[in-house]
């Protein structure tokens, strides 16, 4: 499970409050969204346990 909030996961992430080695995704694609300039949607994977 992620935070949707970035700040959220920030805290987290620097707090060493979760495990890089389980949490790590992978983006394995990435697309612009319609009609708005620098914005992307992104797929991320993550390992299964």
């Amino acid at each position: 499970a992620a935070e949707s909030s970035t700040g959220t996961w920030t805290t987290v992430w620097t707090d060493g409050l979760t495990s890089l080695d389980r949490y790590k995704g992978r983006c394995y694609h990435i697309e612009p969204v319609a009609g708005e300039e620098n914005q992307y949607i992104c797929y991320v994977a993550y390992p299964l346990d």
